[in-house]
């Protein structure tokens, strides 16, 4: 699998801003916005940032950077 670390800047709280995208992604019409805000700001592959927001793969919070992990498992 490999390992996400979605880091914060100046003026973007990575923490609040995923936890925003997962309300967000809460309603079906505003989740392919959702999905393109996480993908496009940190360069993540959709496939992975839809799994984030719909909360299919667990995330932690390591100061101000959100971690997760997605993808297939190396054979």
């Amino acid at each position: 699998m490999k390992q996400y670390r979605l880091g914060s800047a100046e003026f973007v709280s990575a923490p609040g801003l995923v936890r925003w995208a997962i309300n967000g992604a809460a309603f079906e019409d505003d989740r392919p916005a959702m999905i393109n805000v996480v993908a496009s700001t940190w360069n993540v592959p959709p496939e992975a940032a839809k799994a984030l927001l719909l909360q299919q793969v667990p995330y932690s919070v390591e100061g101000e950077t959100v971690v997760f992990a997605f993808g297939k498992e190396a054979s």
